[in-house]
């Protein structure tokens, strides 16, 4: 049986070259805004064969408050891992004062005049929690990125101060029974290019989607595997899980600057899910690689999705205005506006 509170914990062994992050995402069920946060552990890897030596590890936290209306704010810190707290066996981080468990979020930051500040009740999990790969992979060398998903969907409660700029009047959001996910991923680098969605507000209830696909680095060498998708639906109290590694042909991918298509399928069930974004929903970011490379991700967390479920008698479709989106790419031509 997979060991979640292992899997939920730190899997930084100390060496360089490791990226490791925590996030939790809000989202209004409408669709206009959301936070999204992410704590991050980065380990670069040596500079050279001979240079054996680890620079010096750091951590950071990134915020993102997501508005439809009045435009996003992020904001982002970084800081010396001795100001940095991460527990081994249990979900449990505090980056520079941020601080985020299973049960709750909150901390602050600011850069450029402006500043976010939030604190978060996170509720009971909803749903099962999302374990994307097979136990064996999470101790294996390859895949060289893994993710997990231990909260798939509970209702926090609490508030998010947004400061647009100096001077700038405070806004307070309150947050009261906004849909939330928390994840955790980390790796030896991030992915050559990816997409992952999660959405948990449709107008069909007790609903929850989560789907990735990506190309990784096959270890140390110049190689990138072929594209690997995997989708995981929960409708009230079911599990309609398609993996990555569960046979080729059951899950097929595409992905564009803007949208994220899957389609697959598990003996009688098949699963259709687009989630997309426009280009004034989406914000981008530099994620820095130990290799020393930068990838360029395109994110929103007021995207939105459809998914059409068919079961052997029955056949579900569902909306919802209120989804993530994230896009890896190296395309310099994405058109999107960064903003960290």
């Amino acid at each position: 049986m997979t060991d979640l509170r292992a899997l939920s914990g730190l899997r930084w062994s100390g060496r360089g070259g490791h990226v490791e992050s925590w996030f939790v995402q809000a989202r209004e069920p409408s669709g206009r805004r959301a936070l999204w946060v992410r704590h991050v552990l980065f380990s670069p890897a040596p500079r050279s064969a001979r240079d054996r030596a680890v620079v010096p590890a750091v951590a950071e936290v990134w915020a993102i408050a997501f508005d439809r209306e009045a435009g996003h704010v992020a904001v982002k810190s970084t800081v010396p891992l001795e100001r940095a707290r991460f527990a081994r066996l249990r979900l449990d981080v505090e980056v520079d004062g941020a601080q985020l468990d299973a049960r709750r979020a909150r901390g602050e930051a600011a850069s450029g005049g402006r500043a976010l500040a939030w604190d978060l009740a996170i509720g009971e999990a909803r749903v099962a929690p999302v374990v994307h790969l097979p136990e064996l992979l999470y101790g294996a060398k390859l895949p060289t990125s893994k993710l997990v998903t231990p909260v798939a969907d509970a209702a926090s409660k609490g508030t998010v101060r947004v400061r647009r700029g100096e001077g700038a009047r405070e806004e307070t959001w309150d947050v009261a029974g906004w849909p939330t996910v928390v994840g955790h991923n980390w790796g030896t680098g991030q992915a050559e290019s990816y997409a992952w969605s999660h959405a948990s507000a449709w107008d069909v209830p007790d609903l929850v989607v989560e789907a990735v696909c990506g190309r990784v680095r096959l270890g140390p060498l110049p190689l990138v595997a072929p594209q690997l998708a995997a989708i995981f639906v929960r409708f009230r109290g079911q599990r309609f899980d398609v993996g990555a590694f569960e046979g080729l042909g059951r899950s097929v991918a595409k992905v564009s600057l803007r949208r994220f298509e899957i389609a697959a399928r598990r003996g009688a069930v098949s699963i259709r899910f687009e989630a997309f974004a426009e280009t004034d929903e989406l914000v981008g970011l530099h994620y820095a690689d130990p290799s020393g490379d930068v990838r360029t991700v395109l994110g929103s967390a007021v995207a939105r999705a459809r998914l059409e479920l068919v079961m052997p008698g029955r056949v579900v479709t569902a909306t919802s205005p209120s989804s993530s989106l994230e896009i890896g790419t190296q395309d310099p031509g994405h058109g999107v506006r960064m903003f960290l």
